[in-house]
C-alpha cells in the first residue's frame, strides 16, 4: 500500500511540473494582439449629494474621515480615510456620482505618465459608449466626459492636470 501511495504522490508531483512548466511557457509568450491594455482611469472617489453639508460631514468624521480639500462655506468638501476617498456636495448636482482623476495619484499629486481623458473618452466610444457631455479633441490638459451605467449612476472622468508628454 505505501508504494501505491508513493507512486501516486509522485506521478502527481510530475503532473503538477508539467502543468507548471507548461504555464511558464505560456505565460513567457507575449500576449496577442487582441488583447486590449487595460485602462488606467486614476485617482477614484465617489461624490456624494447631500442636503446638509455640516451633518454629512460630522457623520463621515465618525468613520475616521479627515477633510483633505474644498470649501465648507462653497457646500462642498473631500474627505479620505485611508485610500477611501469621498467629496461631499450640497447643491451641485442631483444624484452621486463615481469620479476618476486621470493624472492624479489619491495624494492628487501630478503623475509624470498617465491616460490622457481625450484617450480614455476614444476608448470607451470605440466599445459602444455614448459621453455626455464630452471632452473636446482638439483641447490638451484639463477636461472632463461623463458616462452614465445601465441604472443611471453617472461616472465622471474629470481631469485638473496637463496632459501627459509622450
Amino acid at each position: 500500500m505505501k508504494a501505491r501511495t508513493f507512486t501516486l504522490t509522485l506521478a502527481s508531483a510530475l503532473a503538477v511540473i508539467a502543468i507548471a512548466a507548461m504555464a511558464g511557457t505560456a505565460a513567457a509568450q507575449p500576449a496577442p494582439a487582441s488583447e486590449k491594455k487595460a485602462m488606467d482611469l486614476g485617482n477614484f472617489s465617489v461624490s456624494l449629494a447631500v442636503k446638509d453639508i455640516k451633518a454629512s460631514k460630522a457623520f463621515y468624521e465618525k468613520l475616521d474621515f479627515k477633510v483633505v480639500a474644498g470649501k465648507l462655506e462653497q457646500k462642498w468638501i473631500v474627505l479620505q480615510s485611508g485610500n477611501a476617498r469621498i467629496g461631499l456636495f450640497q447643491g451641485m448636482f442631483d444624484k452621486n456620482i463615481m469620479t476618476f482623476n486621470p493624472g492624479w495619484t489619491k495624494d492628487k499629486e501630478t503623475m509624470k505618465d498617465f491616460q490622457d481623458v481625450r484617450e480614455l473618452q476614444r476608448t470607451l466610444k470605440a466599445r459602444g459608449l455614448t459621453m455626455a457631455p464630452e471632452a473636446d479633441e482638439k483641447t490638451e490638459g484639463p477636461a472632463y466626459f461623463k458616462v452614465t451605467d445601465p441604472d443611471g449612476n453617472a461616472i465622471l472622468f474629470d481631469q485638473h492636470v496637463p496632459s501627459p508628454k509622450h
